[in-house]
């Protein structure tokens, strides 16, 4: 198979629901997206997360999480398919509470295609694709642990192209902007 997961050395990792949208649910607030692929309740929160500073197409965005004791901060971009408005995606880059690793995480909605995965382009090549790991009322979640060589394609491209299925045939392409990446990541807390 052709797998971040396997193709790169990577491996799962997963954190708290609570977390997840807690982070979630503060950068669509923050980058005032809230409406893309989100429930009229989850619409309602109003999260404290703030936009700390901005490096090209990506925001690093934090909040105190109920129940932390210190804040956490996210990399994040939100796009959305140019010929589909209702096809958007949240990519959001974390490091985990102990320092020791980064996450990229991205959130597809809800009726994606699962067993397919998420594919990934950067400027042209095939990096692989990532298995969606769970799924919430807000959308699904495909997460890899960022090791070195994925970090540095990120770091060093220009663009980059996620692809959710909706069949096993149809593949859309979402493109994400790399510009700033490097920074934005450099910047993270």
């Amino acid at each position: 198979m052709n797998s971040w997961l396997w193709e790169l050395g990577l491996s799962r990792l997963g954190l708290s629901r609570t977390l997840a949208n807690v982070v979630f649910l503060a950068a669509m607030s923050s980058v005032g997206l809230s409406g893309v692929g989100l429930s009229s309740q989850a619409n309602a929160a109003q999260p404290s997360g703030k936009v700390r500073s901005t490096h090209g197409a990506w925001s690093i965005i934090c909040d105190t999480p109920a129940g932390a004791t210190s804040e956490q901060c996210v990399m994040m971009q939100n796009v959305v398919a140019e010929d589909r408005p209702e096809m958007g995606l949240s990519v959001v880059v974390l490091r985990t509470a102990d320092n020791k690793a980064e996450i990229l995480r991205v959130l597809a909605p809800l009726g994606v295609l699962l067993p397919n995965g998420l594919g990934l382009n950067v400027d042209g090549k095939d990096i692989g694709r990532a298995y969606f790991v769970r799924c919430f009322q807000d959308g699904c979640y495909a997460e890899v642990i960022l090791e070195k060589p994925l970090l540095d394609t990120l770091k060093t491209g220009t663009s980059a192209t996620f692809i959710v299925f909706q069949t096993p045939e149809e593949g859309i392409g979402i493109p994400v902007e790399l510009k700033g990446f490097a920074d934005g990541f450099a910047a993270l807390p």
